[in-house]
């Protein structure tokens, strides 16, 4: 369940944020790595104007992006202490009244948020651990050839160990992340202290000023500063595991400082030895630190992909409860942390992606062209989702609500104009993977709705069925049969086709079906709901109710059922399921592009039983052939 950070004790609160330190913030917490090397790696003069506008750039985007839109406002939108675009998407729905325009609005902008999200998931660890460990090319440059199969090596162990689940490990990182920020800033203050003249890059003006006089040039180079806001939407979606007290608690009193006073600190020493632009961060450090450095850098890549990595585990999971995703194989690698899932089909195709991407681009200032245009897409799908939320939950006054929407969608935009230059040079990537996966979700839902409606069209109402079963002659046979069903309303067709082909009924019969609520958790209280049919009441229509964050678990489920009066004998229960076979007809629906990309996502979607826990040795499949 989610930990919510209202009635803790000071302490309590404080114990959660050094938790959250290192979970929350790996992403954001390793941009100083590479962002004001790759600012100035745009043949950028390195002089005191240029260097004040870069780190006014840097400290007011942060300011603005990190601060006030997801600190101070989007956190507030939480879906029953739950964040993250779905939890967003699902808290939006609740404004739709109806509307179905509106509605399809807003899951269409949602899952494309999410489809760019893995986009992000993928660039994330090949260049924080590329920009780590290139610290070797500045300590030993003979071991420069090293990179490469060293990086390789390190996300392959990364990968490698998810199975394992991050229980153990996690241990580690709050106390590493907190050396981390430590020491960044640490590094700043003593490159600071040598000049602090950069202390004034606070003042927009410096900004502003640096934007102007460079013109096109000042709009390319936010396609760099943007670099040191990625991992902002992390705030938000780690929301449900800590609290949203604790993660802007961390945030203001430690986090944002660190960052700060690291970018300044670059800054400092690039005015006192511009020649240090090669890779600011490793040169601010002694000679005899850079080595500890190297390693506490590869550690910090590690753990902020890693709850990259987490995240897309937890995305996918919401994605396939809310049935915008086919049903895959999910493990729980924790019996006390409900948040701890591993899915293996995501894990390895994200391990081949990052491979691929880490080979291809070979560097992580070429990794950078590709990096910023997927989070900057996400981050204005934030923006307009809260805005729905604002407007039509909060009802926040119609001046304020458009005052928050233009303000931070100009920003969002700023960035992902100047973003999409990198188009070209790389930036095509995320948008081909986000592509690729918003058509597989378009294309799902499209194939469940049209099955829905083909279920619709061929339904046999409760009250209707006592008709069928005189006229068929059916004999009573002991124990009960449990039927699965999509539909929350009528008879399933797998109960027609037994009972047709058969002519045969249990004494008891119950009809189930597990329902996804657009809410993270459903409590065991109101888990469960029964309604009897038949002159006997031996025929029952059984709901199971779970939220998008809940794995449902069915014989879990329905051995609560004995406290509602509803008594199941497992030893004499048959589950039957229906094993459907999709084809579509000629003037179908849908598209004759989209057709075979269902066909593959239906077929090759985990079975139900293993999805919904279901005792394997009492289940009987029958064939289904579905013409959509």
């Amino acid at each position: 369940m989610s930990i919510s950070s209202q009635g803790h004790s000071k302490r309590q609160v404080t114990v959660l944020a050094l938790s959250a330190i290192g979970v929350v913030f790996g992403d954001i917490g390793t941009s100083p790595l590479y962002a004001v090397k790759e600012v100035f790696g745009s043949h950028l003069p390195i002089d005191k104007p240029h260097v004040l506008g870069v780190l006014s750039l840097i400290f007011w985007s942060l300011t603005l992006v990190v601060t006030t839109k997801y600190a101070i406002f989007i956190m507030r939108a939480n879906n029953k202490g739950e964040g993250g675009i779905m939890a967003l998407m699902a808290l939006a729905l609740q404004s739709a009244n109806d509307n179905p325009k509106k509605a399809r609005f807003i899951i269409t902008i949602g899952l494309l948020g999410a489809a760019l999200f893995y986009g992000d998931s993928i660039i994330t660890p090949a260049i924080s651990v590329l920009s780590a460990v290139e610290g070797l090319q500045i300590i030993a440059p003979s071991l420069s050839h090293y990179v490469l199969p060293i990086a390789i090596t390190v996300l392959s162990a990364l990968f490698i160990v998810q199975a394992k689940g991050t229980g153990a490990v996690g241990k580690m990182f709050s106390p590493i992340m907190c050396l981390w920020f430590a020491i960044l800033g640490i590094l700043g203050i003593n490159n600071i202290i040598n000049t602090p003249a950069v202390l004034a890059a606070v003042n927009p003006y410096y900004a502003v000023h640096l934007l102007l006089e460079l013109g096109w040039h000042g709009f390319l180079i936010m396609g760099a500063v943007v670099l040191a806001i990625t991992g902002a939407e992390a705030l938000y979606a780690d929301m449900g595991h800590f609290g949203l007290k604790p993660i802007r608690y961390a945030w203001f009193s430690f986090v944002f400082p660190a960052l700060l006073l690291n970018y300044f600190g670059q800054g400092a020493l690039l005015l006192d030895h511009p020649e240090a632009v090669k890779n600011p961060f490793y040169l601010m450090a002694p000679t005899w630190a850079m080595y500890p450095l190297l390693i506490l850098s590869t550690l910090a890549s590690v753990i902020a992909s890693q709850a990259v990595i987490s995240g897309a585990f937890s995305v996918t999971r919401q994605a396939i409860q809310l049935g915008y995703c086919p049903r895959m194989n999910i493990s729980h690698t924790s019996g006390q942390e409900v948040g701890q899932v591993y899915i293996p089909a995501i894990n390895w195709l994200l391990m081949v992606s990052v491979f691929v991407v880490v080979l291809s681009f070979e560097s992580s200032s070429a990794l950078a062209s590709a990096y910023g245009i997927a989070v900057t897409g996400t981050m204005i799908v934030d923006t307009l989702l809260a805005f729905i939320v604002i407007k039509g939950i909060w009802q926040w006054k119609k001046s304020a609500s458009v005052a928050f929407l233009t303000t931070f969608l100009t920003v969002d935009f700023l960035f992902l104009s100047s973003n999409s230059l990198k188009i070209p040079t790389g930036g095509w990537l995320p948008l081909i993977i986000g592509a690729v996966l918003f058509l597989m979700m378009t294309t799902w839902i499209k194939g469940r709705a049209l099955l829905a409606e083909y279920m619709d069209e061929r339904r046999v109402l409760f009250e209707d069925l006592e008709d069928k079963i005189i006229s068929h002659q059916a004999v009573t046979v002991k124990g009960s049969a449990i039927y699965l069903a999509k539909s929350v309303h009528g008879v399933p067709q797998v109960f027609l086709h037994n009972f047709e082909h058969n002519h045969v009924l249990h004494e008891q019969i119950m009809v189930l079906t597990i329902v996804t609520k657009d809410e993270p958790y459903v409590d065991v209280a109101h888990r469960i709901k029964i309604r009897a049919f038949g002159k006997n009441n031996n025929f029952y229509r059984v709901k199971l109710y779970y939220g998008f964050m809940q794995n449902p678990d069915v014989r879990q489920a329905l051995e609560q059922c004995a406290q509602e009066g509803l008594n199941i004998d497992f030893k004499q229960t048959s589950f039957f399921i229906g094993s459907e076979r999709v084809s579509f007809r000629k003037k179908s629906p849908m598209p004759k592009w989209r057709r075979p990309l269902f066909r593959f996502l239906f077929h090759n979607a985990s079975s139900a039983i293993e999805f919904f826990k279901i005792p394997v040795e009492r289940v009987i499949e029958l064939g289904i052939r579905i013409e959509l």
